[in-house]
């Protein structure tokens, strides 16, 4: 394995932005990666502001550390962003003025077949963010969950049209012997998806192995518990800055941010609110921000990303 961990940030100049860092800010990049939005957000928050990056990977923390001038004025902390409050607090850290989650899977972890998160090459089939962590392994989903959970979890979060047929192929294949590789587990995706299904659009095992890494991680639970926990830490007038990859995720965010921009929950009608909830964000895009042409062309990786943003009132 190459020690090198690539970060080429999506829609940079967009974060910059909508989060808009100045100096002494407080920054948390709950999704550190390579570092490469956190070195734009530690630049224009210097000499005196503090940036924090949560990764659960060792590596992304390791080449973030080479990046990144450690120091009073940028802290590292190993962790998952759904324990955002655990981490925080045991960082002593007071509140905080902008939140940056980036929620690609960085290019290492689809570069390094070892980990188990690309289709195109043979490894175990892994695909925990944090291995050290333990827990379930997507090798675990795929030889112990009955038929109609595969199915359901192939559904619901690659969208796939196939999940049943898919489902059913991977229990026949498992009562000859454990499912353990990712070719092993493309070999019965391409088995399942029909050739003619097979002839257009993306590889027909990448929603399968979408599916399999957001139940693995439990991306989505994660996310809304990390976003609720960031809307807490904000102080008036700090901003949420999200970028996610598929519509899943989105969704999540855009639901999220919208229950706390909405304030009143009364039924309509009543003469006065009796609730008494109020708003606790302002949305900032009213639809989601996704890269231009030029950007997509040289990055493509970039292609699917949306960023959404909000304002703590």
């Amino acid at each position: 394995m190459t020690t090198e961990y690539r970060h080429t940030p999506v829609l940079l100049a967009e974060v910059t932005h909508y989060l808009s860092p100045h100096p002494g800010s407080i920054v948390v990049d709950g999704t550190l990666g390579g570092a490469g939005h956190a070195a734009k957000l530690a630049s224009a928050i210097a000499p005196d502001g503090l940036l924090i990056g949560i990764d659960q990977d060792d590596a992304a923390l390791a080449a973030a550390a080479t990046t990144l001038r450690l120091g009073q004025q940028t802290r590292l902390l190993k962790g998952n962003f759904g324990d955002l409050d655990a981490l925080l607090s045991d960082a002593k850290v007071p509140y905080v003025d902008g939140f940056l989650f980036d929620l690609g899977v960085s290019s290492p972890q689809l570069d390094f077949t070892e980990r188990g998160f690309s289709y195109k090459g043979d490894a175990p089939l892994d695909m925990r963010m944090d291995p050290s962590a333990g827990g379930l392994t997507a090798a675990d989903v795929v030889d112990s969950y009955q038929e109609a959970d595969l199915a359901r979890v192939i559904r619901d979060y690659g969208e796939e049209r196939w999940a049943s047929r898919i489902a059913a192929f991977i229990v026949a294949a498992r009562a000859r012997r454990p499912v353990t590789t990712t070719s092993e587990l493309v070999d019965i995706i391409k088995a399942a998806v029909p050739a003619a299904a097979r002839k257009d659009g993306p590889h027909p095992a990448r929603r399968t192995f979408q599916a399999l890494r957001i139940e693995v991680n439990r991306e989505l639970e994660v996310l809304e518990q990390a976003l609720e926990a960031a809307v807490r830490w904000l102080v008036p007038g700090g901003r949420i800055v999200v970028i996610s990859y598929h519509s899943l995720e989105d969704r999540v965010v855009k639901q999220t941010f919208a229950k706390f921009a909405q304030g009143c929950t009364c039924p309509p009608g009543l003469p006065v609110c009796v609730c008494g909830a109020k708003p606790v964000l302002r949305v900032l895009t009213r639809r989601a921000v996704v890269p231009t042409q030029d950007e997509v062309e040289r990055n493509p990786r970039s292609r699917s990303a949306k960023l959404r943003a909000a304002e703590k009132l």
